[in-house]
């Protein structure tokens, strides 16, 4: 029987701690955690900080993430996390998943990680193909880095996750996870390891929220990004100096809709509720748009419209940290009681692969009695 034939529903996501997160995790990841969480459909939801993974790209700069563990724990409850439903963990503090990356390495070559398009672009980017001497050992990736789609397979694994919810570009890393789990139970004849599903944002929109100045995705390192735990004023000024369409000078000018950043958050965060409450002249953003295709609809009008609808949003979120950053303690013994239940969990699953690697010598002892079988076989001949 295989694992995932236990009928157990599993969820693991999480986040690496290196800075505040933001609108585009939270139409990401954030907001469907949380209805999963509220569905009662999962017997386990975890959710992994991953401190392990951020130090493959800041080993020189580990107080980046310490002093970011307890922000992303709050930007967590914040959004509603509940830790009496889910299991906030930090992935350090998991020995398992050290173990369980380290025999998945077996399982992988260097030429299939290669070939990931994550490890791939980050090669490129770094200049792998060649160092400044030639010498291409001089412009390597840290190893840490790639074999990073290992790590994530350990994580994924070790708590026998049915289901990812992840974004579009996490796909290559999913499917990472899924063969290095075919290999292993078919190369150790157990079905110990769970081919995971991936559960993508509904909405296409949200899938890869671009950022406030029209690139591809928000991202912490682009400083393009309007943070959950942002203030009123902070985020309508990065609202009204977002990206929309450069030949849209005039308020009469016909106007572009597509790679129009204000746009894209009205598709990701609008509903018809909003156009009823804050711009009722619109029955809904399809009407917009066609405006707006037209002329005669100005930037500043969409951005103040978009301000309203996010200020809907980003207000109880904000009430909520507030809250939570009066009780730092409490917090931390929600971090401290996840990863000790989560250690618990790994654990069982580390014990069942080291079993199945005939590798668990102090837990089974027929290591002892083929010896003995041995000798007295060879006594008797």
């Amino acid at each position: 029987m295989e694992a995932k034939d236990a009928g157990r529903k599993v969820i693991l996501t999480g986040d690496r701690p290196t800075g505040k997160l933001h609108l585009g995790h939270y139409v990401g990841s954030l907001q469907r955690r949380v209805e999963l969480q509220n569905s009662g459909k999962f017997d386990e939801i975890n959710i992994l900080i991953a401190d392990d993974q951020a130090l493959t790209d800041n080993w020189d700069n580990p107080k980046k993430i310490r002093d970011n563990i307890i922000e992303v724990t709050l930007d967590y409850l914040s959004v509603g996390i509940d830790p009496e439903l889910s299991t906030i963990c930090i992935q350090s503090a998991l020995p398992a998943l050290h173990s369980l990356s380290f025999y998945y390495m077996n399982l992988v070559t260097t030429q299939r990680l290669s070939r990931n398009p994550t490890v791939k672009s980050e090669m490129k980017l770094r200049g792998f193909s060649a160092g400044e001497n030639g010498n291409e050992n001089e412009a390597g990736l840290p190893a840490g880095f790639f074999t990073y789609p290992v790590s994530q397979a350990a994580d994924i694994t070790a708590f026998k996750a049915t289901t990812v919810p992840v974004g579009e570009d996490q796909l290559p890393m999913l499917e990472q996870t899924r063969e290095i789990v075919r290999r292993f139970n078919q190369t150790y004849h157990r079905d110990i390891l769970v081919e995971p599903d991936i559960l993508l944002p509904e909405n296409e929109s949200r899938r890869r929220l671009p950022g406030t100045d029209g690139r591809a995705k928000m991202s912490k390192s682009l400083g393009n990004g309007i943070y959950l735990s942002d203030d009123e004023k902070t985020v309508k000024t990065k609202v009204m100096s977002m990206y929309t369409d450069p030949e849209h000078i005039n308020i009469n000018d016909p106007g572009h809709v597509e790679g129009n950043a204000v746009f894209t958050y009205l598709e990701a965060f609008s509903g018809k509720d909003a156009f009823s409450e804050y711009l009722p002249e619109y029955s809904c953003l399809k009407e917009m748009e066609e405006h707006y295709r037209k002329g005669g609809l100005g930037d500043v009008k969409c951005k103040k419209f978009l301000l309203k609808v996010l200020e809907e949003l980003l207000s109880p979120i904000r009430r909520k940290r507030a809250d939570w950053e009066k009780r730092i303690p409490e917090v931390y013994e929600i971090l401290r009681d996840g990863t000790k239940r989560a250690a618990e969990r790994t654990e069982k699953t580390l014990s069942e692969v080291r079993s199945a690697m005939r590798i668990d010598y102090f837990e089974d002892r027929s290591i002892v009695k083929d010896w003995e079988a041995w000798v007295h076989g060879t006594q008797e001949g």
